[in-house]
């Protein structure tokens, strides 16, 4: 028996090399591995005739080969090829660069042939097909094989035979929900669900195996979020403020008006500052509804007190946009208050510097990433912390964040461009009071949308080239970072090949992905934001990522396998110029559901319309493709499809809470270990 805390290279055959590809996934330890959860399943299915194999699908052939393989060379390339025919038709198999199969296939031996069937100079052909005696593809036949987020490298078949050794290996653990939870919920045994979700007998057993997993999401957060709303509900503020001038400066000098959504939510912010009790509030708002202009009238609130005020936000690009804009407004409206910036990529001088200044009080508001909890950070009488993007920070760190204060209690504010409807967020983020800003500034132009097929690439290019030329500038999204073997969908790598071919050779196209150093990251952000880089291809990273106002093109590809809520989110990407926008979103499926849910957005330019009309369309089966990534601190879960479970979780912690505070009845003895152990991992993650 393995303990799930050992390294990967425990592992048979995981070495340094290995190892180091399996950390870029982010599996350290064979527990991260048990919870590295497929993203999809592949269903296997009984071998069909030649004749009955669909294009651009997955496909198994049984079949005895009449005639040796071919081994050609051409570019570089080794191609092992081989034809192969049945009464319905024939089929061309090909290999590339694996020269070894033209031995190992054999004349006159039955195989089963299975891979994605494409057609190639008019011929049906089957490429990178697996190979599989009739005995081992039988044991296999009604399965669901797992298909894994992959990595240059390291291929699904290499991260599934890792999984199914470190499934062998575990020590299985103590259950720790209560036998009155489960029995009442049906969910499955923890063990149980950890093994199946990883490989389901079938459909029915996947749904069993996700819904223990999701229930334990929603469940360690919610306690987590209860938590805190249990230290911080009706808490006397240990930094009382009164009304102060430097606000109503900063909004009567500012070139427009703010709308009524804005002025509604100042309003509670502010009274909240100056009630005496500490304020933990959410502002919800689309992107480019001016949450920004609220947080700065809450920093100077605050600093007009002779207080400190901290903005965290999740990127350092946007950390410094921000920064930047605070300053231009201090001195546009010749405030004397001082910002300073902090994060991880300054300089160990430049860092010293702004410690010292923020100890000292020579700063009265701090702007930075997750280095403004670090260890080293020391504040005076730091009054008030704001969040941006919340759902890209724990729990843990909200809480953090806090402790700043010395141990005083200090406000809270957090910003969430995610739309959730209202009674989700209720529950999602129990511990604050919730503020929406649900109207956009009147200065700004509706984004004009279309949904079409694949065909529409080549006008698609020529229309982002005509932006280009205007000195305009675009977004392309992919959802994937580079090619897999199991996944039909387009990457970001080869995509933007593609552009570079497809575009004038004075268009400049790089690619941003999550995978990148976070210093790479940062550079390509920068020279985009500049100007410098015209179309920039990226995954969902730059959700939330820079303001470029140049920016008026935003092309989603494979957009049926996002949520409407994130689609939303990055459409809002662009849009925050003067200039027209405009958002193309590629439907990749032919599916009449997908389209249905696409032309929601193509209908519509508010988040939390869109959001509501997500909530109608997903049912409890449909888990493939289209999670909300990134939401919370949610593996599985996601918070539209599981919506009723959501709110069942809400119903138990709370029950639980309220029966065992303290959670020292036997029965919660394991229950208790987890959430402490949950709870750690939250302050883990911060280095603190």
């Amino acid at each position: 028996m393995m303990t799930q805390g050992k390294p990967i290279e425990e592992l048979k055959g995981i070495g340094d090399k290995t190892g180091k590809l399996f950390r870029r996934l982010g599996i350290e330890t064979v527990e991260d591995l048990l919870h590295y959860y497929p993203r999809a399943y592949d269903p296997m299915e009984a071998p069909v005739s030649i004749g009955e194999l669909k294009e651009n699908e997955p496909g198994a052939v049984r079949t005895v080969l009449a005639k040796p393989a071919d081994l050609l060379r051409f570019n570089g390339l080794q191609l092992v090829s081989v034809p192969v025919k049945d009464l319905t038709g024939s089929l061309q198999l090909t290999w590339y660069n694996m020269p070894y199969m033209r031995s190992h296939l054999k004349t006159g031996m039955p195989y089963v042939f299975r891979g994605r069937v494409v057609r190639r100079r008019g011929r049906l052909t089957m490429e990178q097909p697996e190979v599989f005696s009739e005995e081992d593809y039988g044991r296999l036949v009604s399965s669901m094989q797992p298909i894994y987020g992959q990595t240059r490298g390291l291929g699904n078949k290499a991260i599934a035979k890792a999984v199914s050794q470190a499934l062998a290996l575990r020590r299985l653990e103590r259950e720790y929900l209560p036998e009155d939870i489960r029995r009442r919920y049906e969910l499955a045994e923890y063990n149980f669900a950890i093994e199946h979700i990883h490989y389901p007998k079938d459909r029915q057993d996947l749904l069993f195996a996700r819904k223990r997993l999701v229930f334990d999401e929603f469940f360690f957060f919610l306690a987590a979020v209860g938590r805190l709303k249990e230290k911080r509900e009706d808490l006397k503020s240990d930094f009382p403020m009164k009304e102060v001038p430097e606000p109503e400066i900063l909004l009567s000098s500012l070139p427009y008006q703010l709308t009524k959504a804005q002025m509604r939510t100042w309003k509670e912010v502010s009274s909240d500052m100056c009630s005496g009790r500490a304020m933990n509030r959410l502002v919800q708002g689309d992107v480019g509804s001016g949450k920004t202009v609220v947080a700065v009238l809450a920093l100077l609130l605050a600093a007009g007190n002779g207080f400190q005020g901290a903005l965290m936000v999740p990127t350092e690009v946007l950390a410094r946009q921000h920064y930047e804009s605070i300053v231009k407004l201090l001195s546009d409206c010749g405030l004397p208050q001082k910002a300073i910036l902090l994060t991880g990529s300054m300089t160990a001088k430049e860092k010293r510097e702004a410690c010292r200044m923020a100890e000292n009080h020579e700063a009265d508001i701090i702007v930075g990433t997750h280095a403004l909890i670090q260890e080293k950070v020391s504040y005076d009488r730091l009054a008030l912390v704001i969040t941006d993007e919340q759902h890209r920070f724990g729990v843990g760190q909200r809480e953090a964040l806090g402790k700043k204060s010395g141990g005083a209690a200090p406000h809270v504010l957090v910003m969430s461009a995610t739309p959730i409807p209202r009674t989700l967020a209720i529950i999602l983020y129990g511990d604050l009071d919730i503020s929406q800003i649900d109207e956009l500034p009147a200065n700004r132009l509706p984004i004009k949308n279309c949904v079409v097929g694949k065909d529409y690439r080549e006008n698609a290019y020529r229309f982002i080239a005509g932006q280009a030329a205007q000195g305009r500038q675009a977004y392309v999204i992919c959802p994937m970072v580079e090619e897999s073997e199991m996944i039909d969908a387009e990457n970001v790598l080869d995509y933007t090949k593609t552009l570079r071919k497809a575009l004038p050779d004075s268009v400049t196209v790089e690619y941003l992905h999550g995978r990148m150093k976070g210093k790479e990251k940062n550079r390509i952000m920068e020279r985009f934001a500049a100007g410098e880089i015209q179309v920039l291809v990226s995954t969902t990273v730059i959700e939330v990522g820079v303001n470029v106002p140049n920016a008026t093109v935003m092309m989603i590809e494979n957009a049926e396998r996002f949520g409407l809520a994130q689609l939303h989110q990055l459409r809002g990407r662009v849009g925050r110029g003067k200039y027209q926008s405009y958002c193309i979103m590629i439907n990749g499926s032919e599916d009449k559901g997908a389209m249905e849910r696409l032309d929601i957005l193509n209908r519509s330019n508010d988040g939390f319309y869109i959001a509501s009309e997500d909530l109608k369309l997903r049912g409890p089966g449909d888990i493939f493709g289209i999670r909300q990534s990134g939401d919370l601190e949610f593996k599985l879960a996601d918070i539209f499809t599981d919506a009723d479970l959501l709110k069942t979780v809400s119903m138990e912690v709370n029950r639980l809470f309220r029966e065992d505070p303290e959670l020292t009845q036997p029965e919660h003895e394991e229950l208790k270990k987890r959430l402490d152990s949950y709870f750690q991992k939250s302050y883990d993650k911060l280095n603190l």
